[in-house]
């Protein structure tokens, strides 16, 4: 009717200021809650990297560990001949002593070189070698005696000295080495020379040579050497001593 009062409803005052944004604590509680997810897949995917990195370095391990195996049969074939896998070192003993002053090997010792590298060598072809081996560093030694530079240059034409007996025109009671063999020695073996740095106990272990393997890394590769001009092998230019 006329002149009848009109009452609209309203709601208490506690009603009309409830908040509509969720409260702090609720926002911190699901910020920490995806800091705590995103950490867990982070830490999942750290540990998953952790795993395989430690899978293929048990998985190296072991297979370098069967090449040195496999080393080790191939040398008990020449009495002498020992490998030092703590070092990954072929040792020759006194099959590859010199006598003071000389870097010039015996008939006996060059037979024995040119009968045992080809063994390494087929080792270094199979599957292993070809995915581990990298290089084969030939390490001259000389006796504490004289002067360091004059023993290092010495000891550097040691090493030296094993590459012209492996490289030259065998005998003629000897197998020749094929094409392959001796390309097989131009790429992997280095020579260095180490003066009477690792000198052993008496003058004569002293002056020696060694061999010592070394391994590619995980990911790592063989440098190429498809492609590259090579001249020939020549002469070795040591002297007789």
């Amino acid at each position: 009717m006329i002149g009848a009062r009109i009452v609209v409803k309203r709601g208490s005052k506690s009603e009309a200021e409830k908040p509509f944004w969720i409260s702090y604590a609720d926002l911190m509680t699901a910020l920490m809650v995806l800091f705590l997810v995103t950490m867990s897949v982070t830490l999942l995917a750290v540990t998953k990297r952790v795993d395989e990195a430690e899978r293929a370095k048990a998985e190296r391990d072991k297979e370098i560990t069967e090449l040195l195996h496999r080393v080790q049969v191939a040398a008990q074939k020449y009495p002498g001949i020992k490998v030092d896998t703590a070092r990954n070192v072929i040792d020759f003993g006194d099959k590859a002593h010199f006598d003071k002053n000389s870097s010039g090997l015996k008939p006996e010792q060059q037979r024995l070189l040119r009968a045992f590298v080809p063994e390494v060598l087929r080792i270094a072809r199979d599957p292993l070698g070809k995915k581990w081996l990298k290089q084969i560093v030939v390490e001259g030694f000389s006796s504490p005696e004289g002067d360091y530079l004059y023993n290092l240059n010495l000891s550097l034409q040691r090493s030296q000295r094993v590459l012209c007996v492996l490289l030259a025109k065998p005998f003629t009671d000897e197998s020749a080495m094929t094409n392959g063999e001796l390309e097989q020695i131009r790429d992997l073996f280095l020579v260095g020379g180490y003066s009477f740095n690792g000198a052993k106990a008496t003058y004569e272990d002293s002056r020696r040579v060694e061999l010592r393997l070394e391994f590619l890394g995980i990911g790592e590769h063989r440098t190429l050497t498809a492609g590259i001009a090579r001249g020939n092998f020549g002469i070795c230019a040591l002297g007789a001593n």
